[in-house]
């Protein structure tokens, strides 16, 4: 019930672990979840596809596969099966990053009613309806998002529908496309710099006039609002304008993170303020925003991502997933040898508590304190 963002405190003697006060299970990922397995229990029988991934975690994609729920595609778009072998008396549930309007157009085609087993996040739809907001107001829609994750593809679909769009994956990006902007680069270039993240038709000697800034939900808050601060100043100083009158150019920037991704974002960085030997994040390889927790960690101390209690090997060895060059490494001596031992932790919006739990349990019985986690009291 804590109101401030510092972390809790698992006292285990030899070993202290500090746990973020947000970690975990998001609103939008416990939805999808429960309307999952209750469309699997209230249809037995029937044939019930996932569209890809319902969330970025194995462990509840396993559960999933093990009820005999098949994927359609997998999470980079590619066909597993044939949208040709589905009929109307099929059930595809649409995951939490919801999907583009291509796709659902063509399952409604096929009689298939998707809008019973649609899990779309509200975060996510929140993100879309902003880009209906800006898309009424006449500016071309700048996406913040990793290019090919599912949401991004989605929001792209979406807002491309109501207006002109183009995702920008980072802060060079963001730059480049400043240059185009203020009409340093020349416009062609753009073509081919952009290439696949353009929508049909834009037009980079008109459609970069008037422009504002949604974003995936997951990406960093500190990364989204520098992309926006900085194309804002570039319209600012390309077009003469002042704050007054900024916004015959550039849209209003309300932040569109959803509340899990901020809250989770900035309770890490509360979390790395306490002095530590290293950080573990769990979360699933492919999660964009537990990734973002593995980047800020690693900025302050050693840190090690792990999808699953079994990465520990021992208390020398850790199977970590290293997401700059996307290989699980073998990483020896992670624990340093001293009295105490003091581990930062947290999950992805994606993780369940149960897996969270277990790294406890397997670290605390390399010190012999597995007993201390039943009476064990946190501060």
């Amino acid at each position: 019930m804590k109101k401030d963002l510092s972390p809790t405190l698992l006292d285990l003697g030899p070993l202290q672990i500090y746990l973020a006060r947000h970690f975990g299970f998001c609103y939008g990922v416990e939805n999808a979840i429960e309307i999952s397995f209750r469309t699997i229990e209230e249809n037995q029988g029937r044939r019930i596809f996932l569209l890809s991934e319902m969330i970025h975690n194995p462990q509840v994609n396993a559960d999933l596969l093990e009820k005999g729920v098949q994927f359609l595609q997998d999470t980079s778009g590619k066909e597993l099966i044939p949208f040709s072998e589905l009929t109307e008396e099929d059930i595809v549930l649409i995951p939490a990053f919801g999907t583009t309007l291509q796709i659902e157009k063509e399952l409604r085609t096929k009689g298939i009613k998707i809008e019973k087993y649609n899990t779309t996040c509200p975060f996510v739809e929140k993100v879309w309806n902003r880009g209906d907001q800006i898309a009424l107001k006449g500016y071309s829609i700048i996406i913040h998002g990793k290019p090919k994750h599912e949401e991004t593809r989605a929001t792209f679909s979406h807002a491309s529908s109501s207006a002109p769009s183009v995702v920008v994956n980072d802060m060079n990006d963001a730059v480049i496309l400043g240059r185009y902007i203020t009409g340093e680069l020349p416009p062609n270039g753009f073509y081919a710099e952009f290439a696949t993240r353009y929508s049909k038709g834009f037009d980079v000697l008109t459609d970069l006039q008037r422009i504002g800034v949604v974003n995936q939900t997951t990406q960093l808050a500190t990364d989204t609002q520098a992309i926006a601060d900085y194309l804002k100043q570039v319209m600012k100083d390309h077009y003469h304008l002042n704050d007054d009158i900024i916004e015959e150019r550039f849209a209003d920037n309300r932040d569109t993170l959803c509340y899990a991704t901020n809250d989770n974002q900035s309770a890490v960085l509360a979390l790395l303020e306490v002095p530590a030997d290293l950080a573990i994040v769990a979360g699933g390889y492919n999660s964009s925003n537990t990734t973002h927790l593995v980047e800020l960690a690693e900025g302050k101390l050693p840190a090690y991502f792990i999808n699953a209690s079994d990465k520990i090997i021992s208390s020398a060895d850790i199977l970590h997933y290293n997401y700059h060059t996307k290989q699980e490494l073998l990483c020896n001596g992670y624990l340093p040898e001293k009295e105490q031992v003091r581990i930062l932790m947290t999950s992805g919006a994606s993780c369940p508590d149960a897996v969270v739990e277990s790294i406890i349990r397997k670290l605390a019985g390399f010190y012999g304190a597995e007993g201390r986690l039943e009476i064990t009291s946190v501060s």
